[in-house]
């Protein structure tokens, strides 16, 4: 009795997920279908560019400052047994531009921008805001989702690099001023390790995928959720810890591929 109801539950939970990531994938197109309404209403995208970038800025940029701040200081104890402190401008730099900048910028991005977005269009739901636009030949997903979407996917890429750059004043900062490592080692390390097609470009390509995915899971658990408080507060949950687990798989499998024949 208890191992057939443990299946059937098994069985219930395996086919709603099924049919979530079905809608997820139907949901997606229909985004993209009416994206072309928020690159010709140049407004909408704007203040979403400034709700989920520039609101957003202060915790990247602080974050960043204090991760290359650890990073120079960690890097330059280990990089001092061997003889090395003159490469912390590599170690710094490398990772960063690879993987720090990134993924840390993403998942600061998913917890701040991502959470309000769908904390706003999930109670644009409870309150029948989006069933009133429907009423008015108002498509909400042209409307209140593609604007959303396309300004955390333009976003994100933006704050990861400007994360990276703070990083590596901090870097700086903790090697050069307080510690006394050359700084023309420093910079002249870097800049003859950091190549741009593997390391720069490599990473802008992660923080473009990290936005498309933090911003598709942002809108959709806010559009699908509940619409009661219990519903939006659990759809914020979602949204924060499906983006960090999805940032982080797509980390490996974005690392395996690009670096595998560096």
């Amino acid at each position: 009795m208890y191992l057939k109801k443990f299946f059937q539950n098994i069985g219930h939970l395996g086919i709603e997920y099924i049919w979530q990531f079905g809608f997820a994938i139907r949901f997606l197109l229909a985004t993209l279908q009416q994206s072309a309404t928020t690159f010709l209403r140049p407004s909408l995208l704007l203040r979403e560019l400034f709700f989920g970038g520039v609101k957003s800025l202060t915790i990247i940029l602080v974050s960043g400052l204090f991760v290359g701040l650890v990073l120079g200081l960690q890097g330059y104890e280990t990089l001092q047994r061997y003889g090395s402190s003159e490469a912390l401008g590599i170690l710094v730099a490398l990772s960063l531009t690879r993987e720090l900048g990134p993924v840390v910028a993403g998942l600061l991005f998913a917890s701040r921008a991502g959470s309000s977005i769908t904390a706003e269009i999930g109670l644009m739901k409870t309150t029948e805001q989006l069933t009133a636009m429907d009423m008015m030949a108002v498509n909400p997903i042209a409307r209140i989702v593609a604007p959303r979407f396309w300004g955390g996917v333009i976003s994100m890429p933006l704050l990861a690099a400007l994360f990276t750059a703070m990083g590596v004043i901090g870097g700086w900062l903790i090697g050069v001023v307080f510690i006394g490592v050359d700084d023309g080692a420093f910079w002249s390390q870097m800049q003859g390790s950091v190549d741009f097609r593997f390391d720069i470009v490599n990473g802008f390509i992660k923080s473009v995928v990290f936005g498309f995915a933090v911003s598709l899971i942002a809108v959709f658990q806010g559009y699908d959720c509940v619409p009661t408080a219990e519903g939006v507060s659990s759809a914020i949950t979602r949204t924060v810890v499906t983006s960090a687990l999805s940032i982080l798989a797509l980390d490996f499998i974005l690392t395996s591929f690009m670096f595998r024949g560096v």
